[in-house]
């Protein structure tokens, strides 16, 4: 199976500029290609990790990828996808989430080390010793404005309106596309669905600078909907992060595990590098087994794994596991505060409480005393997984997280979380 027959079975080519050409050029020679992001956050989300696996999948492949990190596209705004402008940052800040993005590429794909075999370019470098007559000049006279215009991504903003600024963006990104043709050797370049029109636009500058004949191809990948038609990568809390400090490993890893099952079989395709046995493998179990949720487990691991670390996914699971149990003795009181950050919370003294006035007085869990003595007595209070039937009984360090945090189970599923002060 060739790479683009492996991503065809994937499901992961929308768009190829000459399909024939660039499947002759990939059998014939390892080949170099690029794909970029914009530091317009600190922190990519597993949406921006569709196009960057591709070309882990090129790389394992024997290919040569160039990962760009648009520290100078990014200080004007991409109008892609969106009804309005976008907000300029500080160059300080472009920088330095420029800084963190390129770390994580890093952490990621070992990008810009000699056994990664995958380069890290910013292309700052180059853009900010360009002068705006030699842009005019060298790249602006190469531009037909209609031609422009009748680009989706800009087209789709006329009656909104679009500032010269962001209309420009298209020529900066062919640039790119040409600078990296000259100088890295780059002749394929992959992108979201949404950039088609500023790659065929980079495919126009090369040919016009470099000939006719000159071999450089164009590849998008599919918008990636869920099963219910809306857009893949955000919960009901909002973005999945890849920063562990925006979204924890133990949110990263459930995120994967409660995917549908409608959806979990595409997922593995685009995000694993799991084999295609192995795949089918797991597709024939959601089909006959679905309830063991063989296959999300084996997204959730992977992905965590990929993204985080073994040890980050081993904690993962070790507190889904708690939580599933109800055995929360054993957490750490970080893992605490990352787990229990949105039950609903309050706050106490630290110190001894009486069980009841804690739940009613304190904290406000219970909403009568009655109902706490009841709850209490029938088994339905827990501290730190164990189950307290004394309504005389008197809460103490014991029972919390290293002085910090006391959790409370009510019922089955409800928990609330206490910060002592």
């Amino acid at each position: 199976m060739t790479i683009l027959d492996e991503l065809e079975w994937r499901g992961a080519i929308n768009q190829q500029t000459d399909e024939e050409g660039l499947k002759a050029l990939t059998q014939e020679k390892s080949i170099a290609l690029y794909c970029g992001i914009d530091p317009s956050g600190d922190s990519m989300h597993v949406g921006h990790l569709i196009p960057f696996m591709i070309l882990k999948r090129f790389q394992l492949a024997g290919h040569k990828p160039v990962i760009l990190i648009g520290g100078g596209t990014g200080s004007i705004g991409d109008p892609s996808g969106r009804n309005s402008e976008r907000v300029l940052q500080t160059m300080d800040k472009i920088m330095d989430n420029a800084d963190k993005l390129s770390a994580q590429m890093r952490k990621l794909f070992k990008a810009g080390s000699e056994e990664s075999g995958i380069k890290l370019v910013n292309n700052y470098d180059w853009l900010s010793g360009l002068s705006f007559l030699d842009f005019l000049r060298d790249f602006g006279k190469e531009f037909n404005i209609n031609t422009m215009l009748s680009k989706d991504v800009v087209s789709s903003r006329l009656d909104t309106g679009i500032s010269f600024t962001e209309f420009s963006y298209q020529i900066i990104q062919s640039v790119d596309f040409l600078h990296l043709f000259q100088n890295e050797e780059v002749q394929l370049q992959i992108g979201g669905s949404d950039q088609w029109g500023n790659i065929t636009a980079g495919l126009d500058l090369i040919r016009k600078k470099e000939g006719a004949e000159a071999k450089a191809f164009g590849l998008t990948i599919p918008l990636l909907l869920k099963a219910d038609g809306t857009k893949f990568g955000k919960s009901a809390d909002g973005a999945i992060w890849l920063d562990p400090e925006k979204t924890t490993p133990y949110e990263f890893y459930q995120f994967w595990f409660n995917q549908d099952d409608r959806d979990v079989v595409k997922y593995l395709k685009y995000f694993t590098f799991l084999s295609k046995e192995e795949i089918d493998e797991l597709a024939e179990q959601v089909e006959t087994e679905p309830h063991k949720r063989a296959a999300q487990k084996a997204l959730a691991e992977e992905m965590t794994r990929f993204v985080h670390s073994q040890e980050a996914l081993d904690e993962a699971i070790s507190i889904s596991q708690a939580l599933f149990s109800g055995d929360i003795q054993n957490l750490t009181a970080d893992q605490i505060a990352t787990t229990f950050k949105d039950v609903p919370s309050s706050e106490a003294a630290k110190g001894e409480h009486n069980l009841v006035e804690l739940l009613v007085d304190v904290t406000g869990i219970e909403p009568s005393r009655r109902q706490a003595r009841e709850d209490i007595k029938n088994g339905a209070i827990r501290l730190k997984g164990s189950q307290i039937q004394d309504v005389d009984y008197v809460v103490s360090e014991k029972d919390s997280y290293d002085n910090r945090f006391i959790i409370v189970r009510k019922g089955k599923k409800k928990y609330f979380l206490i910060n002592l002060v």
